[in-house]
């Protein structure tokens, strides 16, 4: 069957990307404010690895200071999310979110995104096969989770040559594989608006028993089916909690690609710590079904209109190509290559900030599920050298593939745009998920027909 060919080539695993000579890794020295539930460093300094003949041209590794918001404790955390869980009702603005001072990855720097985009390729393998993607020298040190007796969660642990800094790399979707059965579960639990049923004909392929006729689905039951201990985002919270009380001065970072990325986003979001996620659904359905008690907006911009989801302070960067449907929510409807092979995904409306790079209008690309590879991602766009990311020219909204612009949106500047590296990375504005359906408290209720 074509459409199942099709996924089948997307959530392979990468084919062995191209080897770059070992670069120089050098963070600046940085002071770090104390926070009372993620202790970390004073200052952080990192050694060159590679030999003093390399030349100083080549690209370096960058980090920039990151302001990330975390409660008092982490206790405090989990018990705030499971009164919301238990009561139905969220309590985050109870909590007291305290901004803290870290080093997070700089998301301007293509280089930086190239090596973090490698590390996220690499969750699907392990060192020494032929789809291992080769990384700067002062990351070689790993240790792969969850590969022995694992049906599920799984990935990459990269430590810095002095352990400073942590990079988790969580897998994403492996079409056939012995993931494969939980990576599907957890797409369609994540994804989809409601369990997984996309007509008529996925009555026998939901992943939950949700729907409540007439396109309502309970609010509650989404909940309940989301906090089961098979769902990835739990066993996560176990691995960074784990992280955290083994390197307790050490910064540390999350990436991952497809349903990796966004695993990543969602546990970022949980602990306060600076995420990457590459060609990701949208998540933030998710995180409100979860319950994730999460900061308030800035002060500053508490009055503006458009939904209280748009703006958190989270520091997740998105990043994704206009050729990919799936983190676009375009892979969508029963004949679609998505539907077709039995995934649901149907979310766009994405946390933090999300880069975009304009293939379909730079490079002339046709939007193709198969785009969706981390391949491509690594070598065909943030490693592809000739081409100069413009923005889009309109600082006051956010536009995304498909968006059409209201008559009073501010027009362009004029004068010439300038070319970047890496577009800017912006919040998605008034980005609605499954505006056909009602979510609410239905299933003890009669039903209208």
């Amino acid at each position: 069957m074509l459409p199942l060919q099709i996924l089948f080539i997307i959530f392979l695993p990468t084919a062995a990307a191209r080897r770059h000579p070992p670069n120089d890794l050098s963070f600046p020295n940085h002071h770090l404010l104390q926070s009372n539930a993620f202790p970390v460093v004073d200052t952080i300094s990192f050694t060159p690895t590679a030999p003093s003949s390399v030349s100083p041209t080549i690209p370096q590794l960058k980090s920039r200071s990151t302001t990330v918001y975390r409660p008092d404790s982490l206790d405090a955390l989990h018990q705030y999310r499971l009164r919301s869980l238990h009561h139905s009702q969220s309590e985050a603005d109870q909590l007291r979110w305290n901004p803290t001072e870290v080093q997070g990855p700089d998301i301007e720097d293509r280089h930086t995104l190239a090596q973090l985009a490698r590390m996220a390729g690499n969750a699907y393998a392990l060192p020494g096969q032929k789809n291992w993607y080769e990384i700067d020298e002062a990351w070689n040190m790993s240790f792969p989770f969850g590969w022995e007796e694992s049906e599920g969660f799984r990935g990459h642990v990269f430590l810095s040559s002095d352990n400073s800094t942590i990079v988790l790399s969580i897998k994403g979707t492996t079409l056939q594989g012995p993931t494969s059965k939980l990576d599907k579960y957890n797409d369609n639990l994540l994804f989809s608006c409601c369990c997984a049923r996309v007509d008529f004909s996925w009555i026998f392929r939901t992943v939950c028993d949700c729907y409540a006729k007439n396109w309502r689905c309970d609010s509650r039951c989404l909940t309940d089916a989301l906090i089961q201990d098979s769902l990835f985002y739990s066993i996560g919270v176990k691995l960074v909690d784990d992280l955290l009380h083994i390197y307790p001065g050490s910064n540390v970072w999350l990436v991952g690609h497809s349903l990796g990325g966004a695993l990543a986003s969602l546990l970022g979001a949980t602990y306060g710590l600076p995420a990457v996620a590459f060609e990701s659904p949208g998540e933030r359905l998710a995180a409100n079904r979860l319950h994730l008690p999460l900061p308030p907006p800035p002060h500053s911009e508490s009055n503006l209109t458009y939904s209280a989801l748009d703006h958190r302070p989270i520091a997740t960067t998105h990043v994704y190509h206009t050729a990919d449907p799936i983190p676009q929510g375009a892979c969508t409807g029963f004949n679609s290559p998505c539907a077709q092979a039995g995934y649901a995904l149907e979310t766009r409306c994405h946390l933090g900030k999300t880069i975009v790079f304009d293939t379909v209008g730079k490079l002339g690309w046709a939007v193709d599920v198969r785009k969706h590879v981390i391949r491509d991602v690594v070598l065909q766009v943030l490693e592809r050298d000739e081409v100069e990311w413009d923005e889009d020219g309109d600082e006051g909204g956010y536009w995304w593939p498909g968006k059409r612009r209201d008559k009073d949106t501010k027009a362009k500047k004029p004068g010439p745009r300038r070319g970047r590296d890496v577009p800017r990375a912006k919040v998605e504005k008034n980005c609605v998920d499954c505006y056909k359906w009602k979510f609410g408290d239905f299933k003890d209720k009669p039903v209208d027909l």
